[in-house]
């Protein structure tokens, strides 16, 4: 069996890679080609293309770098055309893949929306259009399952990936002592995977690193970026680049300052206390304003639907501010508490492990029909 796989960013490639191992054990011989990165390559994908070359974000940058984009929809249409697989497997990436949802539906090839657009969030009319074009389609949120059924559809909801890479991970005890962190607690900045939203919210972490003397402060680096790019926000700070240990990071961590988006549930299945932080272009911040019909942006948040951790987005994330929350989670063990608890709450409202394997019995019952 032939599957054509597509993620779009570092959390797509981690949850794609889950899916690949899993669908291989039921269907021996499987052959998966893909637009992803490391992980999914390592599980048996041949990558295409490498997500970093795809990433994107907000709507000032995609219209920049609409020509790129568009040349990229052609020859992964063409791609296909040339590869002709059994199933297309779609994860998350949604203004990428449902134009290539739509391409490969009307070709009669089988489409599967792993991850699917969280259409609950902005333009959700988007809905109708989702279950039309798709085979079988999964959300990995609990509220997402009876937001479809509001409007007539059926999405698979298996659990959330997530909680299988963490049940995998076991914090290496001899961590700080293997590099060299000495005695100083910890605090882990995860500025994001994405050099646009690295450049504009990095330079905030780093600017309170002096009104905390007593802890040392490292940055979770990502592979696809790797050690040189960080040199240019390093050379004036005394800060460590620690690349692909985020989770090993984050565990013997006291606290984390984090960038909105998949890092925030890492950090709180990890049960570290984390503030959020984000900041994007002044246009796509205005539009967002206009059109998204969340009240947070922290996948800790929305999934308790109330504010556990603390959002400073745009014009509130300042020096100030993130000096102030980090104080209050490093200092007030009545807050760090409650945290916990956030925590606990919210991991029983992902559901269990296993959301990978049983995804996969799906995507191959579908594709067998």
């Amino acid at each position: 069996m032939k599957f054509y796989v597509i993620a779009g960013e570092a959390s797509g490639d981690l949850h794609g890679s889950k899916l690949i191992r899993e669908i291989s054990k039921l269907m021996p011989g499987s052959e998966f080609r893909c637009w992803g990165g490391d992980r999914m390559e390592k599980a048996g994908g041949v990558i295409v293309k490498h997500y970093k070359d795809l990433a994107f974000m907000g709507f000032l940058e995609v219209l920049l770098n609409l020509r790129t984009i568009l040349r990229n929809i052609r020859f992964c249409k063409d791609d296909i055309d040339q590869w002709k697989p059994d199933a297309v497997i779609l994860v998350d990436y949604p203004g990428f893949n449902l134009r290539i949802a739509k391409y490969v539906h009307d070709k009669g090839i089988k489409v599967i929306y792993y991850i699917s657009p969280q259409v609950w969030a902005w333009r959700q009319s988007r809905v109708h259009n989702i279950h039309r074009i798709t085979d079988l389609a999964f959300v990995v949120l609990p509220f997402e399952k009876d937001f479809h059924a509001k409007f007539g559809y059926h999405v698979e909801f298996t659990g959330h990936p997530l909680l299988d890479t963490i049940g995998d991970f076991t914090p290496d005890p001899n961590f700080k002592t293997e590099f060299n962190l000495g005695e100083k607690p910890l605090i882990t900045l995860v500025p994001g995977s994405r050099k646009q939203e690295i450049k504009r919210i990095l330079p905030t972490m780093l600017s309170i690193i002096p009104n905390f003397p007593q802890y040392q402060f490292v940055i979770a680096g990502v592979n696809s970026l790797g050690p040189k790019y960080y040199k240019h926000f390093t050379e004036k700070n005394d800060i460590r680049v620690i690349i692909g240990e985020t989770y090993n990071l984050l565990s013997h961590s006291e606290a984390a300052l984090v960038t909105s988006g998949t890092a925030t549930l890492e950090t709180a299945l990890l049960d570290t206390p984390q503030v959020v932080c984000y900041r994007t272009s002044p246009l796509t911040a205005l539009l967002a304003w206009m059109l998204v019909k969340v009240e947070f942006i922290s996948l800790v948040n929305l999934v308790l639907d109330r504010k556990a951790v603390t959002e400073l987005i745009q014009y509130k994330y300042t020096h100030r501010a993130v000096e102030k929350e980090l104080r209050l989670i490093l200092e007030d063990k009545k807050h760090r508490e409650k945290l916990t608890g956030d925590y606990a709450e919210m991991k029983i409202k992902l559901g269990e492990q296993g959301a990978s394997s049983k995804a996969a019995k799906l995507i191959v019952e579908t594709v067998n029909k």
